[in-house]
């Protein structure tokens, strides 16, 4: 019984690896899934800029088509003005020829402005692609040394997952199936030790006698308040 004992221990002594393990392999998975949102976020960033550009590409060239068919309204309308006979006509086309004038005039203004908005866009489009490069590069290094320290703690994992299989194949399967059941139900912690007439589980008075029953180590005995199995450890004597 004593060699089941220590054996136990053992188990919860690897358990209490493995879950440090795990623990370190997710967040070491966050991170990588970090790494990777930044970079898809980049790449989303620098397709907005290049569809804002396509845009305002494709509103620059609606202007330039207007902007000629005001144009060809004034050639039109200053060719039609060699032929009017009247003075009434004569001023009713320069009417019209000043509005297409001004109409143009803005519209022109306003492909410059378009043709602004691109240049500033065109300009910080090349700096996040340099930036994005740079990213691309890092990321790819930094993700080959994350999954490098994830194969490591896995490795770890199953190592300790081999040494754990070891020890349970000489246990009881019912023995196995307690410490697992105790071990969900006790936050990770189905063995506990006794000293001083206490159980460090839970921090509870032992009755006299079960404590006392500790000390023949011929039977498992689990404590009455949070049910771990008590495992029997005397305070190192005082030289």
């Amino acid at each position: 019984m004593k060699k089941r004992l220590e054996m136990l221990e053992q188990l919860q002594e690897i358990d209490y690896l493995i879950d440090n393990l795990k623990t370190a392999r997710n967040g070491l998975a966050e991170e990588m899934s970090g790494i990777e949102q930044a970079l898809i976020e980049a790449r989303q960033e620098l397709a907005g800029l290049e569809g804002r550009v396509a845009q305002i590409e494709q509103e620059k060239g609606e202007l330039e088509i207007s902007q000629a068919a005001e144009q060809e309204n004034i050639r039109r309308s200053e060719t039609n003005m060699k032929e009017i006979k009247t003075n009434k006509e004569y001023q009713a086309v320069g009417r019209e020829i000043a509005a297409a004038r001004k109409q143009a005039a803005e519209i022109e203004e306003q492909t410059l402005q378009k043709i602004g908005q691109i240049e500033e866009l065109n300009t910080e489009i090349a700096n996040r692609r340099e930036i994005l490069a740079e990213l691309e590069q890092n990321t790819s290094q930094r993700r080959d040394e994350k999954q490098a320290e994830i194969d490591k703690v896995q490795q770890d994992i199953d190592t300790d997952a081999a040494r754990r299989e070891a020890i349970t194949k000489e246990l009881p399967t019912s023995l196995v199936k307690r410490y697992d059941a105790l071990r969900q139900q006790r936050r990770g912690q189905a063995v506990a030790v006794a000293r001083d007439g206490y159980c460090l589980g839970c921090n509870m008075n032992l009755p006299p006698q079960l404590y006392n029953s500790l000390f023949k180590g011929d039977e498992l005995i689990s404590c009455p308040h949070c049910q771990r199995v008590l495992i029997l450890k005397l305070q190192p004597a005082v030289q």
